[in-house]
């Protein structure tokens, strides 16, 4: 028989990357080692990186295997009809120690048409910047194909993007089609849909890991991109305490911020999704609200997934002063 479900904990899934620095194993109560690690795949269904289930009856499963058993009781029935049983978002931590490429990501359609995947909208919201730190994202004026193709060549295509100064607590949110790239300094949280695929705009002409230049894709990148410039890209809020303060709003997901200074009751089986917490400062426990025996303690820098059957859940924080902070994502089936 299956077990009943529970708030799901994942094991550590960190990847060494080029770029990467050293605070990601800190901020999650690791010791820290040498490795340059760039990225911490909070939950993953992507093939070859998966999330593992690490507490309950279920430790030792994958994400995907997880799903299989239960589908609609985890994903939630509107979820499970959109993505065919499929877990449709993919949640990381990111240090950047340095720039990354300079990137895009393609669409839903284009994404299909070429991969077979899904397409990569995504939103930040930065956890630490160092002083000065900044990211691009964004056109600063509107440009064509003819010219992206002359910006790359002569290695110019940073002139117009619009690059913000950053500090923690900023958010972006980054549509299909918009050019971006996080730079050195920063650590996040990254919020998108399913999808690996990537389009190396500019890299700056450093190696890789391996001593090569890294691959290009300059051409893909050509039919992917929004050429028009906007006239804002931060996304502004207020966080206030002991309020949902929404952050991010879309298609794929809804992401809303908490400062929590008391036990907060969220009943979210309105939306017919899962839910994922992340303990952006301090510690908290998930409670189950009609079932207190049900409950998950959740540390800072780490993130739960609340099955669908059981989005009716207490955000219990351990400091009763306010410096508990905690993002939520999930799906809005009712809009879309």
């Amino acid at each position: 028989m299956k077990p009943p479900l529970y708030p799901l904990l994942f094991e550590n899934n960190m990847f060494e990357i080029v770029w990467g620095g050293h605070r990601l194993r800190p901020l999650k109560g690791l010791e820290p080692d040498d490795r340059c690690i760039g990225e911490s795949w909070e939950i993953s269904a992507v093939p070859g990186k998966e999330s593992i289930v690490s507490n309950g009856p279920l430790a030792g499963q994958t994400l995907t295997e997880v799903i299989s058993l239960y589908r609609a009781e985890l994903l939630g029935k509107r979820t499970d009809e959109r993505w065919d049983g499929k877990f449709p978002l993919l949640i990381k931590l990111i240090d950047a120690e340095r720039d990354l490429s300079i990137q895009v990501h393609p669409d839903d359609i284009l994404a299909k048409e070429r991969h077979g995947s899904l397409g990569k909208t995504e939103m930040w919201y930065v956890l630490d910047a160092a002083p000065g730190a900044a990211l691009y994202c964004g056109l600063r004026t509107q440009i064509t194909p003819y010219e992206y193709d002359h910006r790359i060549a002569d290695g110019s295509i940073c002139d117009v993007l619009y690059r913000h100064e950053v500090k923690k607590g900023d958010v972006f949110f980054i549509p299909a089609g918009r050019i971006h790239a996080i730079c050195s300094g920063l650590l996040l949280a990254e919020i998108q849909e399913s999808s690996d695929i990537t389009y190396r705009i500019f890299d700056y002409n450093r190696p890789g890991l391996d001593g090569r230049p890294r691959q290009l894709h300059t051409d893909e990148a050509r039919d992917a991109i929004d050429y028009k410039a906007y006239p804002s890209y931060r996304t502004e809020y207020d966080p206030a305490t002991n309020t949902p303060v929404l952050l991010a709003e879309c298609p794929y997901f809804t992401t809303k911020y908490f400062n929590v200074s008391r036990p907060f009751h969220r009943r979210l089986f309105k939306y017919d999704s899962f839910v994922a917490y992340m303990c952006i400062e301090g510690n908290c426990t998930i409670r189950s609200h009609n079932d207190p025996s049900i409950a998950t303690r959740l540390l800072r820098g780490h993130f739960c997934l609340i099955p669908a059957c059981m989005a009716d859940v207490d955000l219990v924080p351990d400091n009763l002063t306010g410096a508990t902070k905690v993002m939520e994502v999930y799906i809005d089936n009712r809009k879309y």
